[in-house]
């Protein structure tokens, strides 16, 4: 009897270990790639008199498709792809650029093991804006007005991330006359606005020469050297035409005017010569004006404090 017992614990041992031997299969399922990828574009206020739009340049978008995990899209191609993740295949984006003009929107519909489809779909939007009353008083006075930086006040130069969510120089804040000793230019430089009879214009003086960086970060200031350090260089001043229109930086209106000055071309700066044309008004009295840009440098937004001359 007890040998009965220990053949059958012997076959029973025996079989588990083969049974543990065996290999186990895996299976990925069927990686097919997204289909039937369809942009659609709601373009808001358009009517049979405003085909492109009501002028608020915001539009409404909403992505759909067969075998998609998550999408990725580019609102506007023609200033380089920066795919941005789309919750639910849905969002509202405002083009700012004024005028009429024409945006191609790049959507990666992704599927299962990292398949991904592209499509992209063009649409013509119109992009109206008007400046509050004030804010061109504030800024130009009874028609022309000149800014200098304040050195007086802290946090007058300042630096951060480019982001939604952080409206201040987070990163660094530079102290009551702080660039004094070794960038005094940064002071004495004038910015005067000016309101013409078909415009905007913004002359740069700067007696003792441009506060900036070097080589392709000065923005395109003619006659800045290639390589150096952040300094002062010689700069002969320029004037440039400017144009308000709404602010594309997204943060908060609690925060901001939502109104942006952008200089034409590439010869006027406003305080700080290493950063792109666009800034924002955060807030402007008739004699104070705080405004935030990005810089030449991926990634910051830097801020800066001027006063009424």
């Amino acid at each position: 009897m007890i040998q009965n017992i220990k053949f059958y614990l012997g076959v029973f041992t025996l079989l588990l270990v083969i049974n543990s031997c065996k290999k186990t299969d895996y299976s990925m399922g069927s990686l097919t790639a997204p289909t039937d990828i369809v942009i659609g574009t709601k373009i808001i206020g358009v009517d049979a008199t405003h085909p492109n739009g009501d002028g608020s340049g915001d539009v409404e978008v909403t992505v759909t498709g067969k075998n998609v995990l998550s999408y990725k899209i580019d609102y506007n191609a023609a200033d380089g792809i920066s795919l941005l993740f789309l919750a639910n295949g849905k969002a509202t984006n405002k083009y700012t650029t004024l005028g009429l003009n024409t945006y191609r929107i790049t959507v990666v519909a992704y599927g299962a093991g990292g398949t991904a489809t592209t499509v992209t779909k063009d649409i013509q939007v119109q992009s109206n804006f008007t400046p509050s009353a004030t804010i061109v008083s504030n800024l130009t006075g009874a028609g022309s007005k000149s800014w200098s930086v304040d050195k007086t006040i802290p946090a007058h130069f300042g630096v951060g991330p480019w982001s939604t969510t952080s409206v201040t120089p987070e990163w660094w804040a530079a102290g009551i006359n702080e660039k004094v000793a070794c960038c005094n230019c940064f002071y004495t430089a004038t910015y005067t606005f000016t309101k013409t009879s078909n415009g905007y214009t913004l002359t740069v003086a700067t007696p003792d020469g441009a506060f900036t960086k070097t080589g392709a970060l000065a923005g395109g200031l003619p006659g800045i050297p290639a390589a150096g350090g952040e300094a002062c260089y010689n700069y002969s001043g320029g004037t440039s035409s400017f144009s308000f229109l709404p602010s594309a930086s997204g943060i908060a209106s609690s925060a901001s005017t939502k109104t942006a000055i952008l200089l034409g071309g590439t010869d006027t700066f406003i305080g700080y010569g290493a950063v792109l044309k666009e800034y924002e008004i955060l807030s402007i009295t008739a004699t104070s004006l705080y405004l935030r840009v990005q810089g030449t440098e991926t990634g910051n937004a830097w801020y800066i404090k001027l006063k009424a001359n």
